[in-house]
C-alpha cells in the first residue's frame, strides 16, 4: 500500500513509519523534521497548515490511505494550540478527501471520552474535559461527517495510556526513568490505585499498522489492551523490567478529580483485526 503518514517524526509516527517500512509498504512520511524517520520512507518536508491552493491528493501521489497522526502539544492537555489548530487540521484532511482520498485514519485518544468508569466502546458518549480532548473529539465528529459525504472510509484509532521509549515520551514512566538516570533516589506518586488501559508504544504502533492496512473494519477502533491494570501494578512491573532502583513514595499526591478510577478500551474490533492481519 501507498501510505501517507502525517506526524511521521513524532513519538508514535516514527515507530508506525518503521513498522510499515519493515513490512514493505510505501510510506510517504510528512513532517517538518526527519530526525526519527526511517530512511526507507519517502520524507516530505511539508507544513500541513500552509498549503495554499494545492490539490493535496495529487501532490502526495494519490495515496491509498492517509494516517493522520500530526498534532501539536499532545502532552499538554490544556494548551490553547489544540483549539487554535483545529480548523487547520480539518482543512488539510478536507482537501485530501474532496480531491479523491478514499481511506482516512485519524489518531484518537481516550481523553475525548472524558470521565468514564468501566469499558469504552465505539458507542460510549464523549464528554471531554480539557482542550486536548475537546479538539480531538471535534475533529473526530467533523471528519466522520466529511468522509460519509464523500464516500471515504473512516477509521478513528483511539489510544489509551502509552508507555515505552521513555527518552522520547512524557508519561510518568518517562519521568521515573529520567529521575533514576539523574541519580535521584526517591520518587513521589499518587496512591496508584486507579486502573487504566496500558499499552507499550511498540505494541500500539503494531496495532495501528494492522488497522490501516485493512479496510473491512472501520469506525472507532480502540487500539488498546482491553485490560484495566492499576497504575501501581504497572509501575512496579516497569521498574522491575528496566532494573530501576528508586524508592517509590505512594500517596504523596492526590488522585486527579477528573481521572476515572477505572477506564479501559473494549478491544473486540482490534482482536478481529489481529485475527485477520498479515502483519504478525
Amino acid at each position: 500500500m501507498k501510505i501517507l503518514l502525517t506526524g511521521a517524526n513524532g513519538y508514535i509516527g516514527s515507530k508506525v513509519c518503521t513498522y510499515l517500512c519493515e513490512h514493505c509498504h510505501e510510506v510517504i512520511a510528512v513532517d517538518l523534521y526527519n530526525s526519527h524517520i526511517d530512511s526507507r520512507a519517502r520524507f516530505v518536508n511539508f507544513d500541513i497548515f500552509n498549503f495554499e491552493n494545492k490539490d493535496l491528493f495529487s501532490f502526495f501521489d494519490e495515496p491509498d490511505v492517509c494516517v493522520h497522526l500530526a498534532w501539536r502539544d499532545g502532552f499538554k492537555h490544556d494548551s490553547n494550540k489544540h483549539i487554535l489548530d483545529l480548523s487547520s487540521h480539518f482543512k488539510f484532511l478536507e482537501n485530501l478527501v474532496i480531491n479523491g482520498l478514499k481511506n482516512l485514519a485519524i489518531m484518537g485518544t481516550m481523553h475525548e471520552v472524558g470521565y468514564r468508569e468501566g469499558a469504552v466502546d465505539e458507542n460510549t458518549p464523549c464528554k471531554p474535559t480539557n482542550y486536548y480532548g475537546i479538539s480531538k473529539n471535534c475533529l473526530r465528529e467533523c471528519t466522520k461527517l466529511l468522509c460519509e459525504q464523500n464516500n471515504c472510509s473512516w477509521k478513528r484509532l483511539r489510544a489509551f495510556y502509552i508507555y515505552g521509549d521513555d527518552e522520547f515520551g512524557a508519561s510518568v514512566f518517562c519521568k521515573i526513568k529520567k529521575a533514576y538516570k539523574a541519580g535521584i533516589k526517591e520518587f513521589n506518586l499518587t496512591s496508584g490505585v486507579n486502573k487504566f488501559d496500558f499499552i507499550d508504544i511498540n505494541g500500539l504502533c503494531k496495532l495501528i499498522s494492522m488497522c490501516i492496512t485493512q479496510n473491512k473494519i472501520n469506525g472507532i477502533i480502540n487500539v488498546s489492551s482491553g485490560k484495566p491494570i492499576s497504575l501501581k501494578e504497572q509501575i512496579l512491573m516497569y521498574i522491575s523490567e528496566n532494573n530501576i532502583k528508586l524508592k517509590l513514595n505512594w500517596g504523596v499526591y492526590p488522585e486527579r478529580e477528573s481521572e476515572s478510577p477505572c477506564i479501559y478500551g473494549d478491544n473486540a474490533k482490534i482482536l478481529e483485526i489481529i485475527k485477520n492481519s498479515t502483519l504478525l
